[in-house]
């Protein structure tokens, strides 16, 4: 992160600057009408007494402006339910106006493809006649939405890139949680459902039922969405996103229940022409009391509305998973706690592992899991792909069939295949997830007792049906113990994408990724493993040395490790390094590193620079994760990380896994885990 003073001490993002680079992106939405109106403004130049957040919780709720982003803003009333999220996404106790520490910076954590991401930005703001013009909270002189907003636009490159989304993904980046989307239409024919069973990229949500979320209804987020023009609620676009604030069950005078939902529009104004506006024919039909009650519980923007109504005037409802102050997730379908967590990184790759849907021969090239489910118990997995950044020139689509879709634009076309393992073959998938603890399959099981052609002739045990346009797909089943196979898949064969699966469950589980052999490197499946894991970080100026080209080099950490000296560990792979780096996808580092012998009775740096690296792990590659699976003969070694070119800044986590000695194991892998920061 850049920074520059402003006068005495307010801080100025370079990265972020007040100009048309973090406005506007293509210039391809009505905002880009506002070229030379906006300037920029800190808080205490908008009002007298600035603040984050108002004494009054109703008047800090969000108030849209002139971006079309009442997706994200959906999702930002649902962090004001829940406090514990919100001090997550905004930590408190950042200095404000007024406060002797207050620098004109505030700091975010926003969720981004499995990790919290640090976001910085400073106060300065949008304005046209020295009014915000974005987003806004009800009370004029609180500003903690317009700098998340802010904060948000940063991490997408622009203002512009926040018009249009899905709640859903807003949801789970202010979360890290899960959210589902539900249709409200009746589905079609039989022979379309049927239709929809074969991957196609048909999108076939599930049908709403509220009575499924009786059991979380308190704690879940609850969003609804128009994609064409409602006959009711005249005022709003062919797109637009709602918050439902509560819904319940309401007994008539006549003895018999309504299901009333408390909906709030974005837009600070009640939109609704319906039987139960303030002053509609509805509430006759209740206790006045209650009637009463219920009409002064709306804020301004909110009205209600029967569930005849909602089910006629929506498309389709946006359910986030609760997430407690543990930050667990609970289902929303049972209310049962998931307790256990995984999640791995992987990608389609175009010529390797881009396999595309089962309509096609290559489909068993994709990426596949192992997931061993040890107790009965619901599981849920989550396929979540990396959002396609398009370039700043203008875009025009080719295809006709994009233009009508600008999800297109930045997501593949997803689905999710799960198959069950049978019984007599459980035995020899505890070997094979052994073997790939190591990046190696076994081809003795899987030649002689598991057929993978012969499985996916099956059809699926779950499955997310059709393929579909959105960042994320989710299965949710009760599920009893054995292994499971999942595929993740693209549509069309050789789309390229990064992504991300997650398992949350109730019981306990386990996640691996079935790897490609390495032909190099000798196969073994026994013994027991040591796994150490190192933080640290490449600091610009100090430990940011770039690659062995460089005369820094040798500012980079340095991590001592040693191999056990048993003379059995001297043939096989006894040795496999990872390095990860915290950035986000969008913006990597190409990295690399380096693994150097340590005589006893020299220094450890001293040794190395002299000596050529006995392994190494390049070249530099710009991607999340590197590794490199090795025999190394016993000893002491550094190993070296880094990135190409000097102080490029960025943390990192190194994850080392040794074997500690020659032991057959019979039933499950055994880890020991040691965690060092530098």
């Amino acid at each position: 992160m850049k920074e520059e003073c402003a006068g005495p001490s307010l801080f100025e993002d370079l990265d972020f600057p007040t100009t048309d680079s973090s406005l506007f992106s293509d210039s391809s939405t009505p905002i880009a009408q506002l070229h030379g109106e906006i300037t920029w403004r800190r808080p205490q130049e908008i009002c007298q007494s600035p603040s984050l957040f108002p004494t009054n919780a109703n008047l800090a709720h969000a108030k849209q402006g002139l971006l079309g982003d009442c997706w994200f803003l959906c999702a930002c009333t649902f962090l004001l339910k829940n406090q514990h999220l919100l001090d997550k996404v905004f930590p408190p106790g950042q200095p404000q106006w007024g406060s002797s520490k207050y620098r004109g910076s505030f700091q975010f954590l926003i969720w981004q493809q499995g990790h919290w991401t640090e976001v910085t930005v400073d106060d300065r703001l949008p304005c046209m006649n020295s009014c915000l013009c974005f987003s806004r909270c009800h009370s004029p002189s609180a500003f903690w939405i317009a700098l998340l907003e802010k904060a948000y636009a940063k991490l997408h490159g622009s203002y512009e890139q926040l018009w249009a989304g899905q709640v859903s993904e807003a949801l789970v980046d202010l979360t890290g949680g899960v959210a589902e989307r539900w249709s409200l239409r009746e589905f079609g024919s039989d022979e379309e459902e049927r239709q929809a069973e074969q991957d196609s990229d048909q999108i076939r949500r599930k049908k709403l039922d509220l009575n499924l979320l009786c059991c979380v209804k308190e704690e879940c987020a609850l969003s609804c969405s128009t994609h064409s023009s409602p006959g009711g609620l005249s005022e709003l676009d062919q797109h637009h996103a709602l918050t439902v604030m509560e819904w319940l069950d309401v007994r008539k005078v006549s003895g018999s229940e309504v299901r009333l939902l408390r909906i709030r529009n974005p837009w600070g104004r009640c939109c609704w022409a319906g039987a139960w506006t303030w002053s509609g024919i509805g509430w006759s039909f209740l206790d006045p009391v209650c009637a009463a009650e219920l009409r002064d519980r709306t804020a301004q923007g909110e009205f209600w509305l029967d569930e005849a109504e909602f089910k006629s005037q929506f498309d389709d409802i946006t359910v986030g998973y609760p997430i407690g102050k543990d930050g667990l997730l609970k289902s929303v379908y049972t209310g049962t706690l998931l307790t256990h967590s995984h999640q791995l990184a992987s990608r389609w790759i175009k010529g390797h592992s881009a396999g595309g849907s089962r309509n096609t021969s290559s489909y068993s090239s994709n990426p596949k899991f192992w997931l061993k489910v040890c107790e009965t118990g619901e599981v849920l997995v989550s396929l979540l792909q990396h959002r396609k950044r398009r370039n700043r020139e203008k875009y025009t689509p080719t295809d006709p069939e994009e233009s009508s879709n600008t999800k297109h634009q930045h997501y593949q076309a997803i689905a999710l295949h799960m198959w069950k393992v049978c019984a007599v073959q459980n035995m020899m998938m505890t070997r094979a997830l052994l073997c790939n603890l190591l990046g190696n399959d076994s081809p003795q099981v899987e030649k002689k007792r598991f057929s993978l052609s012969r499985m996916l002739n099956k059809p699926p045990c779950a499955s997310t049906h059709c393929h579909s346009y959105e960042r994320e797909v989710v299965l949710c089943r009760p599920l009893e113990p054995g292994y499971y196979l999942l595929i993740p898949s693209t549509y069309q064969p050789g789309a390229e994408a990064r992504f991300l699966i997650r398992v949350f469950s109730s019981s306990p589980t386990s996640l691996s990724a079935l790897k490609s052999p390495a032909p190099s490197l000798p196969l073994t499946s026994d013994g027991e493993w040591e796994t150490s894991f190192f933080r640290g970080s490449w600091i610009e100026g100090r430990t940011a040395g770039g690659s062995r080209n460089f005369p820094s080099y040798w500012k980079n950490p340095c991590f001592p490790f040693a191999v056990c000296d048993e003379p059995a560990l001297t043939s096989g792979v006894n040795v496999r390094i990872t390095l990860h780096q915290s950035r986000p996808d969008t913006d990597l580092h190409p990295i690399g590193f380096h693994v150097y012998k340590v005589l006893q009775v020299e220094s450890e740096q001293t040794a190395a620079k002299e000596k050529d690296p006995v392994a190494s792990c390049i070249p530099h590659c710009y991607t999340q994760d590197v590794s490199l699976a090795c025999t190394l003969p016993p000893g002491s070694y550094t190993v070296v990380p880094s990135t190409y070119q000097p102080d490029c800044s960025a943390k990192f986590r190194i994850i080392l896994v040794r074997r500690i000695h020659r032991k057959v194991v019979k039933s499950q892998e055994k880890l020991g885990s040691a965690v060092h920061e530098v």
